[in-house]
Order: structure tokens, then C-alpha cells, then sequence
């Protein structure tokens, strides 16, 4: 059984969660794409990890993978393996496969990603982690890939190479070149210490598959961060929706068995961009507090509104869910009424899909249906049975408008904070 699971937002929907949850099922978990510009939180017990580029399945007995599609930043990725360590988790290379192609996030990358952003006269809101520079050089065949990185031949060579256009790139954008060779003896080291995790993703992937084991494949941001079908100019540098695991992973469409929707019961967005349902009083202030909406990669506070159904509707389009896992939900205890964004308005007119430019997205006014809100505490509730009528007539109205069965629920951070719907 081969299951993708993506964001259908602009990211945070809490993805690492369900994927733990989920990931004892499976007996491999994979990432596809994106950078440590995104993080995943995981709370088991007393314990909180937070996660930027190892699988959110670190603590169940599943292998985890790193495929080609994710660019990785190799003293981030040490950095996890050593913090797990220190937590009594071991990172063995039987435990953490990484695939040869992977590119290689350099020193500078991340250089380059804070001076462009910095000359912006519109910024985007960039992480500054040097994802974009590092997917750049993939597509223009200029990276360094994990197997050039563990080559104590090869490495040296390839950055003598390199080192001139970087410099050079560096110098117009008004920084200091020393960066780019400044760090190659280190870099080695981390090849070296990398060297024994490096696997065939695809190879690995379509040979479980072919043996009946389970593959479970978790993607970073969300549907509407996608390079291509997102919010453009507002958006990450990789394709973030369900069909780019098969790309990015080496798997065959034909392959995929289920894709699964992660869906806060609201909207956050991190950096620039529109978002049409924010709120900027009372409601935004207070799902940001109760839903402790901060980056857990920049620890910058998230822009926070009602759930926009048009938006969600794209992202059912765009992925194709087969289910829908709704997170969140105990945030929403004790506003009354909830507000959900059911079209828009644009230039007089009422529209239910999103436009497909994002300066037109940002002037769309938002248009509400109202329900009943509840005042319990649900987040000790033991079975979806028992939540107020309130939040189930709340959850099946999202089922219905997006068109797509909600077969989980999560009331709270902690992997026992989850409802398994029939």
C-alpha cells in the first residue's frame, strides 16, 4: 500500500502529528520535498521533537527515507540525528536512509536567499534557509548532491568549479564571497558522517511495494505553497501536492493507493501572500494564542483566520484526497458563532473557486455562513461520538463542502488527542 499525505493549506495543519499517528502502520515513511524551512512538531508523553528534515515517523519502528526531491542542509540534518541521540533515540543508516541525489543545501545558499530577499521591494517572506538557491542549482544542474558531498575526490573538484559563479553571484547581490570557500573542509566532514546513510530511494520504495509492505510518503508545506499551482509570487520552491511524491520519489502514479488531506479547522499562513479570510482583531489574536500559532522553524507569529472553503475545495482538485484528517478542532472551543468563508466577492461578483492570479485572490472579500459554536473542553473526549453536537454538525459541514470523508479528527497536540471517525 503506497499513501501520500500532503497539507491542503499554506502549511502548519499539523502533518508531522498525523503522520506519527499513522506511521506505526506503515513499515517505510518517506519525505519528498522541501527544505528545513519546514518543521513538524511531535509531543509524545512528556517529550516534544521538533523536526525539520528527519520523517515525522522517527519514533515508530518504520524506516524513514529522505528522497531525491529534498534539498538538505547537512548540519541541520546532524544536528536532528544528534538531538535524537541525546533523547535515547538512535539514528542508525538502518533506521535513516538518504537518497544519493538529494541536493545539498551550501553555505552559499543561504547567503544568497537573506541578500535577495533583503534587495525586495516586495518582500515574499522567505525563511532565508537557502531552500530556493538550492533548488536553483538543481534545476540549472549546478548542485551538489549528497554522493559529490561524500566524495573526498570528487567534492573539492566540483566546488572549484563552482566557487567562481557563486562568488561572483555573491558580489552583485552585495555580499562578502569569503563564504563560499570558506566552509569546504568542514563540508567534507559532513560528507563523511553522512556517507553511510545514503540509499536508492526509488529503488527501495518500489521494491517494498513490490513485496506488499507499506509505504506511507509525507510532504512539507501546502497545497497552496505549491511552486506551480500556489499562490505565486507567495509560494515555497517545490511542488508541494500529491503528485510530485511520484516524481520527486522515483514511484509510479499507478502505484498510489490512498492520498490523505491534513485540514486545520481554520487558516494560518506564515510570511506574505494572500489570504483572504484573515483576521487582524479579536479572533485572529485569539485562534493565535489558542492554537499556539507560531513558526516552528522562525518562531514568527502566524497570520490567522476562518476556514476558506474555495481554497480548500483547490486543494481537493489538486490532490485528489481519498480522505480528509481535520486538525485543530479544540481551538475553536468557546467561539460562538464559527465563521466559515463559503466564496468570495470580487469586483461585484460572487465566485466559490479562487482566482487564478494572486493579486486578484488578495481584493476577494470574503462570504460567510455562520453555526453554532460550543463551549466544552473537547480536547479530553475519548470518542467523536461524544463531541458536542455543535463540532460534529462543524465537521460534517466541511465533509460536505469539500466533497471528501473526515476519517480523522485531532483535538490537541498529544497522540492520544485523536478521533478516529467512522
Amino acid at each position: 500500500m503506497f499513501t501520500i499525505i500532503t497539507g491542503a493549506q499554506f502549511g502548519d495543519e499539523g502533518k508531522g502529528k498525523i503522520v506519527d499517528v499513522l506511521g506505526k502502520d506503515y513499515d517505510l515513511v518517506v519525505r519528498f520535498q522541501g527544505g528545513n524551512n519546514a518543521g513538524h512538531t511531535v509531543i509524545v508523553g512528556d517529550d516534544t521533537y521538533k523536526l525539520h528534515l528527519i520523517p515525522s515517523g522517527v519514533l515508530t519502528d518504520s524506516r524513514l527515507l529522505i528522497g531525491p526531491g529534498v534539498v538538505v542542509d547537512p548540519i541541520v540534518l546532524i544536528q536532528e540525528i544528534e538531538m535524537l541521540r541525546s533523547a535515547g533515540i538512535e539514528i542508525t543508516p538502518e533506521k535513516l536512509g538518504i537518497d544519493a541525489k538529494a541536493s545539498i543545501i551550501m553555505p552559499y545558499h543561504i547567503e544568497m536567499d537573506k541578500l535577495r530577499e533583503q534587495r525586495r521591494t516586495k518582500k515574499i517572506g522567505t525563511t532565508a534557509r537557502g531552500i530556493g538557491f538550492a533548488y536553483i542549482d538543481k534545476i540549472s544542474r549546478d548542485e551538489v548532491r549528497l554522493a559529490d558531498l561524500a566524495n573526498r575526490d570528487a567534492f573539492p573538484r566540483l566546488m572549484d568549479e563552482l566557487a567562481p559563479q557563486k562568488e561572483r553571484a555573491i558580489i552583485d547581490l552585495g555580499g562578502d564571497p569569503g563564504v563560499v570557500r570558506g566552509s569546504i573542509s568542514d563540508y567534507t566532514g559532513y560528507g563523511a558522517t553522512l556517507e553511510p546513510y545514503i540509499t536508492d530511494v526509488s529503488h527501495e520504495l518500489n521494491r517494498a511495494l513490490d513485496s506488499g509492505r507499506d509505504v506511507l510518503a509525507e510532504g512539507a508545506q501546502g497545497a497552496h505553497l505549491d511552486i506551480i499551482h500556489g499562490t505565486q509570487k507567495y509560494v515555497t520552491s517545490s511542488s508541494t501536492v500529491a503528485g510530485s511524491a511520484c516524481t520527486y520519489l522515483g514511484v509510479g502514479p499507478t502505484r498510489v493507493d490512498h492520498v490523505i488531506g491534513i485540514v486545520k479547522a481554520y487558516i494560518t499562513r506564515v510570511g506574505e501572500g494572500p489570504l483572504p479570510t484573515e483576521d487582524h482583531g479579536e479572533i485572529g489574536e485569539t485562534l493565535r494564542k489558542a492554537g499556539a500559532e507560531f513558526g516552528t522553524t522562525t518562531g514568527r507569529p502566524r497570520r490567522c483566520g476562518w476556514f476558506d472553503a474555495p481554497l480548500a475545495r483547490k486543494s481537493v482538485e489538486l490532490n485528489a484526497y481519498t480522505s480528509i484528517a481535520l486538525t485543530k478542532l479544540d481551538v475553536l472551543d468557546g467561539l460562538d458563532p464559527i465563521s466559515i468563508c463559503t466564496g468570495y466577492e470580487l469586483d461585484g461578483k460572487l465566485i466559490e473557486h479562487p482566482p487564478i492570479l494572486s493579486s486578484d485572490l488578495a481584493r476577494c472579500v470574503p462570504v460567510y455562513e455562520t453555526m453554532d459554536g460550543w463551549c466544552e473542553d473537547i480536547t479530553s473526549v475519548d470518542a467523536f461520538s461524544d463531541l458536542p453536537a455543535a463540532a460534529k454538525d462543524y465537521v460534517h459541514r466541511i465533509e460536505e463542502i469539500l466533497g471528501v470523508g473526515i476519517g480523522i479528527v485531532s483535538i490537541g497536540p498529544k497522540r492520544s488527542q485523536v478521533l478516529f471517525v467512522e
